[in-house]
């Protein structure tokens, strides 16, 4: 009898035990996503702040250096991000990708094309492990938390990714906080003369390269943009702290997963790559990839020059995109719980809807900078980065969706279109009117919207016609 109750004492000791530890992984995995989350805000605090400044401090340059980064970008999808996955392990190879964002920051002090370019070649080199490596972090980590709790793994994929663009969007509040605050103290660096008239035939869809810097506005002093390039640099380092000291190896949580990052090299993960544009899903998805890439570069380095920059001055594109920040890390996570009731396919259409109405809006619009227009600016960037948080949360997690098993690999394709988005919008943003961009970023959206519904269509009917065949056998 004393045996039997020592028995059942045990038992009930282990269960409490295990029940404990379950409830310690559940609490250890959420500190992970928000861990690696706030890492990439204070990275990316530096990096977008600089991104967005670059058309207005150095003109041309600024988006030929761009246009590097996502060029180089597409060779380190192909080499590089399973190849130091499989041999660091997500977490160090997000910490040393972080580290090749820094020669960029550096360059800003002497921004030069033998200086820019090399460092913009090397942001590109660390970009795709660093974003393949985060992409693959989170969805294992949904994988083993959907062990714990028996949630849908495809659900906490979506989840954590509106968790982590949450807290990752956050860094365009910081980064154009730190820049505006900096460009504002002392000197103005407002318009030379306040020729309304001016502003109104330039501005807006009417800017062609070279309006903004010949005509309206003095640049920034080289002392704020070093000022600038310190403070960003010390957020690096502080993000590399953050992955090294608190982010957990993914070995604790993948069990023995055998993913399409074991052992696949270079030209391998480039066999892959190929083949899966066989595969009917991925050619449709391709417009809308490629579109992301397109609508941030266009946000970053055309509609801060053409509209904000050009009539109220480049002191003020920080504090407008403060707004975007706000508002696309509130689309993040708000998004992820609405589609529970809606579906992804009517929040992606209401993005599209949304994005189609900012494009023709800003066709027809002439700003002007006056302070009865000012807040038009706020609206639409605001507006701009709510479609935004919708397109980073669905259509990052629907890859890893659609390709189970081979997450490594369709998220270094998903960086391979989406840059080849970035370049195409950098390489021609020196060259063409607004007007024509607009025109361009319509007519993709148009096709990959789409391609993507149509993606999402041939789901069911494969499922229906597999639940027939089994029936009639």
């Amino acid at each position: 009898m004393t045996s039997r109750v020592v028995s059942t004492s045990m038992d009930s000791t282990v269960r409490e035990s295990a029940a404990e530890m379950k409830r310690v992984g559940k609490r250890r995995m959420i500190f992970n996503v928000v861990a690696l989350s706030i890492a990439f805000m204070v990275h990316f605090t530096a990096f977008a702040g600089i991104n967005n400044l670059q058309s207005s401090i150095n003109a041309g340059l600024g988006q030929a250096a761009l246009a590097t980064i996502y060029g180089s970008l597409i060779f380190s999808n192909v080499f590089l991000p399973v190849v130091m996955i499989k041999y660091l392990g997500c977490k160090w190879a997000v910490a040393i990708s972080f580290t090749a964002y820094m020669p960029y920051i550096a360059a800003q002090y002497h921004p030069e094309a033998y200086t820019l370019i090399p460092a913009a070649l090397a942001v590109g080199f660390g970009g795709a492990p660093l974003w393949c490596g985060k992409c693959t972090y989170l969805t294992v980590i949904a994988e083993a938390y959907s062990s714990v709790t028996k949630i849908p793994s495809d659900v906490l994929v979506v989840r954590f990714f509106g968790l982590f663009f949450m807290i990752f969007q956050c860094s365009q509040i910081w980064g154009n906080l730190i820049a505006s605050t900096v460009l504002s103290t002392g000197e103005s660096n407002d318009l030379k003369a306040p020729n309304l008239t001016l502003i109104r035939s330039i501005c807006g869809a009417k800017f062609c390269p070279g309006y903004a810097n010949d005509e309206t506005l003095l640049p920034p002093s080289e002392d704020k943009v070093k000022i600038i390039a310190a403070i960003y640099l010390g957020c690096m380092v502080c993000a590399v702290g953050i992955v090294a000291i608190f982010v957990d190896p993914l070995s604790r949580y993948d069990g023995g997963r055998k993913g399409s990052g074991t052992g696949i090299g270079g030209l391998r993960l480039l066999a892959i790559t190929l083949k899966l544009l066989k595969d009917f899903k991925q050619i449709l998805l391709l417009p809308i990839t490629i579109w992301l890439g397109m609508t941030q570069a266009f946000l970053a380095a055309d509609y801060t020059a053409a509209f904000i920059t050009c009539s109220w001055g480049v002191r003020n594109v920080g504090y407008v995109m403060i707004c975007y920040g706000v508002v696309n890390s509130f689309s993040a996570i708000t998004t992820g719980w609405i589609v529970k009731f809606t579906g992804r396919q009517a929040v992606v259409c209401s993005a599209g809807l949304l994005h189609l109405g900012l494009i023709i809006f800003l066709l027809n619009w002439v700003p002007n900078g006056t302070e009865d227009e000012r807040y038009k600016f706020f609206l639409i960037t605001g507006l701009w980065g709510f479609a935004d948080g919708v397109w980073l949360v669905q259509i990052n997690a629907f890859c890893g969706i659609l390709f189970p098993g081979k997450e490594e690999a369709a998220y270094s394709n998903f960086r391979l279109w989406e840059s080849l988005g970035y370049i195409a919008a950098y390489s021609y943003s020196a060259h063409l009117c607004i007007i024509l961009k607009l025109y361009l970023l319509l007519a993709v959206m148009l096709i990959g919207v789409t391609g993507y519904l149509v993606v999402e269509n041939l789901k069911p009917r494969r499922r229906l016609r597999k639940i027939k065949s089994a029936e009639q056998t």
